[in-house]
């Protein structure tokens, strides 16, 4: 891949991975805001808490099932520490409306954005893979048919025409060779001695 394919490919990457330690941070003022927001407002039939799924989400699709499994705990756990210091009773339906969504998001989430990688991993081994394999018929019809037909030349009696195969042979396999260095971005081309 080229340094300008992988550039590209760095600037289809959202933010959020681009930047893991930002998405932390953004997460982090996301549990925060929302945590004010709920001491701020004491009634607990407003939905308020629903917010969690913000940062939950953000952390889930940045790092994974792990850690929006993680986060939605964290949300839980902020759950239950609202309901002690402010001494609000939950019926058990106000408990799932408050913690289910925040686990269940984390974790879906968090396992699509696994899954997601992971295809995208296996897609660009593949675009490798094909790579490699045009470059290989472009070997083999450049470089292994000039040879076989050097051969032949010098079989049938012709020691130029061979000669001549085989130096414009060695050339095209420079030329492949130094496009496979530039395109690799490992260095510079190789020159004819």
């Amino acid at each position: 891949m080229s340094v300008f394919g992988r550039s590209t490919a760095l600037a289809r990457e959202p933010w959020f991975r681009q930047h893991p330690a930002a998405a932390l941070v953004v997460a982090g003022m996301l549990f925060a805001s929302v945590w004010v927001v709920r001491l701020a407002d004491g009634d607990a039939v407003d939905a308020s808490m629903l917010l969690f799924t913000l940062p939950v989400a953000l952390i889930a699709v940045a790092f994974g099932r792990r850690a929006g499994l993680a986060a939605g705990i964290l949300a839980v756990l902020m759950v239950v520490t609202w309901v002690l210091t402010t001494g609000t009773a939950l019926s058990p339906v106000g408990w799932i409306a408050r913690c289910l969504p925040e686990l269940l998001l984390g974790f879906l989430l968090g396992d699509a954005s696994d899954r997601l990688r992971l295809a995208e991993a296996e897609r660009r081994k593949l675009e490798s893979g094909a790579l490699l394999y045009r470059e290989a018929i472009e070997i083999n019809d450049s470089l292994v048919q000039g040879m076989a037909a050097a051969r032949w030349a010098l079989e049938a009696g012709r020691p130029d025409d061979g000669l001549k195969t085989l130096e414009t042979t060695i050339g095209q396999a420079q030329d492949l060779v130094s496009d496979l260095i530039r395109q690799a971005g490992m260095g510079t081309s190789i020159h004819p001695e």
